[in-house]
């Protein structure tokens, strides 16, 4: 075997209560168990793993071709010590293609369509309520061709939620619009909007393939909400809430979740609408056959939930929320373990993010999104690799400081002036939906006080690798 590319071996070793310090990912259109977001400083760092690195073998068996599941139970087995051999990317991905040329020809490596790597290109739905300025987009028709979107304003509504000039409208509100005149499509747009769009190479995919667009297809990432999967543990008095159904809205409802209880730290609220229990869909179960099902989960269970805007924008788009639970829990037609490795003490602490980025000849590597009448900004589409991922950034955190000023009541165009004015570093405060809320609802300001131990490093990165994350541990 070539020298380069022979497995490096690193044996970890911890203390009760330490971590290793990395992430374990698959990640769509990616080969390999890859190791991420390595810690400075850490168990991991020091033994020599690198962000990109392959694990191939754990504690000498081979798991390269094994779930993903599998590779983290064999981890989690292995206690306070572990011995991996690695590769790094280069050796790794060189040695996949000897053993391509040896077998059938493999499909071709994905393509990069609407921001998210994956096989097969998606379309995209985008998600827009009309401010004082109006929508920031014009509609052209093109005879026999359809509607299309030009004049994208930058910085406005479109913009923000996604919008390209020339991608082709399918749908408006879950309703097709390719047979529409112009008039009657330009009429469908109302305050709030929910668009099916297709650009360029998307359109010829399914135009050669001879397949109807639909958003049973689409790419839900520039959604700006999302079904929210959380895992419960039962306490000494249950989950710690109510299950209960509404007259005037269908569907299973969380309700009067106890104070400091197993649903409060899992960040579960009143009113959330619960989409799946462990996977099965319950929309078209009985109130008792819903709580059957929980019951027989036994100790632990995982649901996925949903709150009224959320739901309110996915009826719009005409899209079930069990696509979401789908997308992360499925690869390749395998399903994935999305539960974390933290221990339950992690979970429940409440902590805003201190992230220092330095930008690269590619940017910082995100998008800052605001939609009106929704609390502050938030990010979407963290680039894999990117400034913005390294430093611990990921979708939908919300932003409350840029370089110690808060922002929270600033205009989008503001903050977007702040970033660009920093120049090529800049410090972010940001704070996960749940740990956003949760100090909200004390009325306790989100400041760099609440974080015990801030990262001082600054992350810089020149490779941008655009992919779907469905998996992530934490190593503890």
């Amino acid at each position: 075997m070539d020298s380069s590319c022979k497995p490096r071996t690193i044996n970890l070793n911890k203390g009760d209560g330490q971590s290793y310090g990395f992430f374990l990912r698959i990640e769509e259109g990616v080969q390999g168990h890859l190791i991420r977001n390595v810690e400075p400083g850490t168990i991991a760092d020091k033994a020599g793993l690198k962000d990109g690195d392959r694990v191939v073998k754990v504690n000498g068996t081979c798991v390269d071709s094994k779930d993903h599941s599998k590779v983290v139970e064999l981890i989690q087995e292995s206690g306070t010590s572990v011995t991996l051999q690695v590769l790094d990317e280069i050796a790794y991905l060189k040695i996949k293609d000897q053993d391509n040329e040896s077998q059938m020809p493999q499909p071709k490596p994905a393509q990069i369509m609407n921001g998210m790597a994956g096989t097969t290109p998606k379309p995209k739905l985008c998600y827009m309520v009309k401010d004082k300025s109006g929508y920031g987009f014009s509609l052209k028709t093109i005879k026999s061709n359809g509607i299309f979107m030009t004049d994208v304003k930058a910085s406005g509504v479109a913009d923000k939620a996604g919008v390209k000039n020339n991608d082709r409208l399918i749908e408006i509100n879950s309703e097709n619009v390719e047979k529409c005149t112009h008039e009657q499509a330009v009429a469908k747009v109302s305050m709030g909007v929910v668009f099916l769009l297709v650009d360029e190479d998307t359109d010829k995919y399914y135009k050669n393939a001879g397949m109807k667009i639909t958003s049973e297809m689409a790419n839900l990432k520039l959604l700006p909400h999302k079904p929210r999967t959380v895992e419960l543990a039962k306490g000494e008095d249950g989950y710690g809430y109510y299950l209960k159904e509404e007259k005037a809205r269908p569907g299973h409802f969380i309700n009067e979740i106890d104070k400091g209880g197993p649903a409060d730290r899992a960040g579960l609220e009143n009113m959330d609408r619960i989409v799946c229990v462990n996977g099965d869909p319950v929309d078209s179960m009985s109130h008792e056959q819903v709580v059957e099902r929980i019951r027989e989960c036994g100790n632990k269970t995982f649901l996925m939930v949903i709150d009224e805007i959320t739901d309110k924008i996915y009826k719009m788009a005409g899209v079930s929320p069990m696509l979401c639970w789908e997308e992360e829990n499925h690869s390749n037609n395998k399903p994935l373990c999305t539960t974390p490795t933290t221990a339950p003490e992690d979970k429940v602490k409440h902590k805003p993010k201190l992230c220092k980025l330095e930008k690269t000849t590619s940017g910082f590597g995100f998008h800052l999104n605001a939609i009106r009448g929704t609390p502050g900004h938030f990010l979407k589409e963290v680039v894999m690799g990117s400034p913005a991922e390294q430093s611990g950034l990921v979708d939908d955190d919300i932003l409350v400081e840029v370089n110690g000023v808060n922002v929270e009541k600033k205009s989008h165009e503001e903050v977007v002036e702040m970033i660009r004015s920093a120049g090529s570093k800049i410090e972010m405060l940001v704070a996960e939906k749940t740990v956003y809320n949760y100090f909200t609802e004390k009325n306790i300001p989100i400041t760099t006080a609440l974080i015990e131990l801030p990262k001082t490093e600054t992350c810089s990165s020149s490779a941008i690798i655009l992919s779907n994350i469905h998996s992530s541990y934490r190593w503890t």
